[in-house]
């Protein structure tokens, strides 16, 4: 019997490597408090302006096909998606990590399309078998 190949190694550097991203996601994402001291609220760091359409918990994801880019609003859960991660780790390859803004990832937008969708009916066929063990 021949021995698995040890891909140990090739997982950590995947981990870590999105560790990196997240970590980079949730510094552009930061919040910070209004200086009004009778003030509650808060303000999204000016330094990285997030469009109104981002909602707390997502980030903003470009895919571009030929010269045209296809913006994508992905909720931060989305990050756990094996495929989606298999995505970053080629995206943080062919781009790096040292850049401000949306990521852009090195597929087409129609591809991310179905990436997403198929996240998005994952996490609603949990959500249903949840319900189901609750009632």
């Amino acid at each position: 019997m021949a021995a698995k190949p040890r891909t140990n190694g090739k997982k950590k550097n995947g981990i870590v490597k999105l560790k990196i991203m997240a970590e980079k996601l949730q510094r552009s994402l930061s919040l910070v408090k209004k200086s009004s001291s009778n003030c509650d609220k808060y303000e999204i760091n000016s330094d990285t302006p997030v469009p109104e359409d981002v909602k707390e918990g997502h980030f903003v994801v470009n895919a571009v096909e030929g010269d045209k880019p296809r913006r994508f609003v992905v909720p931060l859960s989305y990050l756990t998606h094996p495929t989606f991660v298999r995505l970053l780790e080629k995206a943080a390859e062919e781009y790096g990590f040292d850049h401000e803004g949306a990521l852009t990832v090195p597929c087409r937008p129609s591809e991310l399309e179905r990436i997403l969708a198929d996240q998005w009916h994952k996490e609603q066929a949990e959500g249903d078998s949840d319900h189901h063990d609750h009632v």
